[in-house]
């Protein structure tokens, strides 16, 4: 397993550069699945670490990738710019993601993907780049198949006069983002067009309002795209790692996430049912 550290050292992936910016070369780790178990093109998903688009490292979602590449998808691992190491914004995180996202579906063949068959996923600050690129239209990009998103940051404005208290911290998301705060707010985003999305949450999250996760689950459901909440009662943040504390007399959620993760793409056709394959 890979240390939380960066750059980190990722074992048992395939690396690639997916972009250069200056001098910083960009990667992304591939774990691919048994070729002899599951052969031909695989189903892929790219996940993108938390860390307040401040910090952070791609060795964050290894535990789920090793997971899904055991069920027959490739996943990747992804790093992109933060404030801390590259002096970048929220917007040059997300422009970063849509790259990685161009170059798996330009690298298919390479990768051994199908390129009709990418999703996304994310933690935190890394949900909310996942939110993005399936909720927001951008000219030439298609959106991913499916969206897995653990305690995203889906509402950075307010929204139908709801979390009005977000408007306090106006100035200082600005700051973070870059750019104007509503064309990074998933929720402001969501359309028939939006990918069909899993959302864990704790419902006692200090960081990211449980009720944030609740109206973005709304929202889509009116535009008629699948999304199912997960909800995690008592939990607080970051509740897909694995090491994470919880509240007392609780079970790990990491466990009980990727079951529902699995169940989730088995009923999207991204992974054969348990003794199928």
């Amino acid at each position: 397993m890979a240390q939380r550290s960066y750059p980190p050292a990722i074992e048992g992936a395939e690396e690639y550069v997916y972009k250069t910016v200056g001098e910083t070369e960009l990667k992304l780790w591939s774990f691919r699945p048994d070729k002899d178990a599951f052969p031909g093109s695989r189903p892929a998903i790219l996940f993108f670490f938390g860390g307040g688009w401040k910090s952070g490292s791609p060795s964050q979602f290894v535990p789920y990738a090793e997971y899904l590449a055991e069920r027959g998808m490739t996943a990747m691992v992804v790093d992109y710019r933060v404030s801390s190491r590259h002096g970048t914004k929220a917007k040059d995180c997300v422009a970063d993601a849509r790259d990685a996202l161009r170059y798996v579906r330009d690298q298919a063949e390479l990768l051994g993907i199908d390129s009709e068959k990418v999703a996304v996923g994310g933690g935190s600050a890394g949900g909310h780049i996942a939110a993005c690129l399936g909720t927001i239209e951008v000219e030439g990009l298609a959106k991913p198949v499916a969206m897995a998103l653990f305690n995203p940051a889906c509402v950075l404005a307010p929204f139908e006069d709801q979390f009005a208290a977000l408007g306090e911290r106006k100035e200082e998301l600005g700051e973070r983002m870059g750019a104007e705060i509503v064309s990074l707010s998933p929720i402001h985003h969501v359309s028939v067009n939006s990918s069909p999305a899993i959302v864990f949450h704790g419902t006692k999250d200090p960081t990211v309002p449980y009720g944030t996760a609740v109206a973005f689950t709304e929202e889509m459901k009116k535009a008629g795209v699948e999304c199912v909440l997960q909800s995690y009662e008592g939990e607080g943040h970051g509740i897909f790692n694995p090491g994470r504390k919880v509240k007392e007399g609780s079970e790990p959620a990491f466990p009980k996430t990727l079951v529902q993760l699995d169940e989730f793409f088995v009923a999207l056709g991204l992974l054969e049912k348990k003794g199928e394959s």
